[in-house]
């Protein structure tokens, strides 16, 4: 990304005059680092080159008649926002004022541009969703081609983050799913989405990676580690995620040495599921208290078993030798490492952010709205607070 160091100062009328953002921007973005400022450039200096393709009525060096200006370069202009200056290129024309409504409707930055990627354009629903968003941002009219283009250069960006090296050793892999509607020919079916995230060894959290699964086998899995591997995933002791299938065996033989933790969420929900609902509790209390002790959770899978939850007993039994393997860690470490509680977060502010989608056309639209919510996530990971703050 190329960032463009030019002094400027808003005058205090266009100030004024710029205080009535579009009505779906609110005030809500804590200041964050260069990360947030290097998207929010790229997306407004994308925005001109739209209106500029627009006022020109052609695209640059093309010949055609239809053609209203010629391209003059660019003058190099600073927006203040709350987040910094925002260094930007404003085009130029040699036959009359290139004319652009991001210094009069966006004078303050003041909700995550990547919400209103996502949750617009970036939804790559279709060519008419998009012009809705674009003409609500004061754009204007924008051809299915700009669409393309804006598609390209979003791929690319899912690409990039995709493939970024994985620089710090990752003891604690933790892996979670969520669900999206996705078409696939004429019909659309809910696929599994899995985030895959790290606690480093510097106690920070990272986003590492993501896929929506087209197997339950372990294949699927074994492809995924094997991915991160090549990225530089290293010193993994502990991966952490729900039963999900296939994955303790690529586990088993992706990862030789390490442990799998069953998440304690998800396991205390699948037995709930076999339990009637006035007891359930009473169940959950008992299994909360029998995860810290393996006598304890013996005793307890008796107790189901001899109440008639034989469905219940059983799915504690098949995991009774995964839900301690945390307990060889350090304790200070434990309420962290027990469940993907972490991802369950994530993947609810996928699902917040993505809710005006519904359903997406297809996979890569999907990725191209999730990534980029990972990657503002991510940002905020590790440029906040340590998540552990004792290493291993």
């Amino acid at each position: 990304m190329t960032l463009y160091p030019f002094p400027f100062t808003t005058k205090k009328e266009d100030a004024e005059s710029m205080v009535n953002l579009f009505p779906l921007i609110k005030d809500s973005l804590v200041d964050q680092e260069d990360g947030i400022r290097q998207l929010i450039t790229w997306f407004l200096n994308l925005v001109m080159e739209e209106e500029a393709l627009l006022q020109t009525g052609a695209q640059r060096y093309e010949r055609t008649d239809s053609r209203k200006a010629s391209r003059n370069g660019y003058k190099p202009l600073t927006l203040l926002t709350k987040h910094g200056k925002l260094e930007l290129l404003k085009p130029q024309f040699r036959e009359f004022p290139f004319e652009t409504q991001i210094f009069e409707k966006y004078s303050r930055v003041e909700t995550a541009i990547l919400t209103a990627v996502a949750e617009s354009y970036l939804q790559g629903v279709s060519t008419r969703r998009v012009k809705k968003v674009m003409t609500a941002l004061g754009v204007g009219e924008i051809s299915a081609s700009s669409v393309s283009r804006i598609t390209k250069e979003l791929d690319e960006k899912v690409e990039e983050f995709l493939s970024k090296p994985i620089e710090h050793e990752i003891p604690y892999l933790l892996i979670d799913a969520t669900y999206f509607k996705v078409r696939d020919g004429l019909h659309y079916e809910n696929k599994a989405l899995f985030v895959v995230a790290g606690i480093r060894d510097d106690g920070y959290r990272e986003i590492l990676g993501t896929r929506l699964a087209d197997s339950e086998a372990s294949m699927f899995w074994e492809d995924l580690f094997d991915d991160l591997k090549k990225r530089g995933l290293r010193g993994v002791k502990l991966i952490i995620s729900d039963g999900h299938k296939g994955i303790q065996k690529a586990v088993r033989e992706s990862f030789i040495g390490s442990s799998w933790q069953m998440c304690h969420v998800h396991l205390t929900r699948q037995v709930l599921k076999k339990v009637p609902k006035k007891k359930q509790k009473e169940v959950a209390e008992k299994i909360k208290e029998a995860l810290v002790d393996r006598q304890k959770l013996n005793d307890l899978i008796m107790e189901l078993d001899n109440m008639g939850y034989e469905g219940a007993a059983d799915t504690l039994e098949s995991f009774q030798y995964d839900v301690m393997n945390y307990m060889q860690f350090p304790e200070k470490h434990w309420k962290k490492i027990r469940t993907t509680n972490m991802m369950e977060r994530t993947n609810k502010e996928l699902k917040r952010r993505s809710k005006v989608v519904g359903a997406f056309p297809n996979q890569d639209s999907v990725l191209r709205l999730v990534v980029s919510i990972l990657i503002d996530i991510n940002e905020d990971w590790i440029t906040g607070n340590k998540y552990i703050v004792t290493l291993i």
